[in-house]
């Protein structure tokens, strides 16, 4: 059974930048697509930035995040830059089966707080 620990969450500033980190273990994640999500205080649960297995990259914050992984490690990444009040959240990474449209393996999550 795979298990995905998200790490690197914490309390900064705004305009500063944060790297999330998201371990894979009991199955590599290479053969499988990846996406951090959000979710703020009181709202509903949101797509951040994806990558397939081939690499091809999905953002929906203006370019400000960047997804990256290294297979090696089985870790995908989470780089957010210009961070701004609203990007505070818990994060999560998620596993999906290329094919499917379901993330069906998350992590626990990793609180982001941004203040201003």
């Amino acid at each position: 059974q795979v298990q995905l620990v998200e790490s690197g969450g914490g309390l900064v500033q705004a305009g500063a930048s944060l790297r999330l980190s998201c371990a894979a273990s009991g199955r590599t994640f290479m053969w499988y697509d990846m996406g951090w999500f959000r979710q703020a205080s009181g709202k509903e649960r949101e797509f951040v930035v994806g990558i397939t297995r081939g690499g091809i990259r999905t953002d929906s914050v203006e370019g400000r995040f960047t997804i990256s992984k290294d297979n090696a490690k089985d870790t995908v990444y989470l780089q957010m830059n210009s961070l701004k009040p609203s990007d505070s959240a818990v994060y999560y990474c998620a596993l999906r089966t290329p094919g499917t449209s379901t993330y069906d393996v998350w992590g626990q999550g990793t609180q982001v707080t941004v203040s201003s």
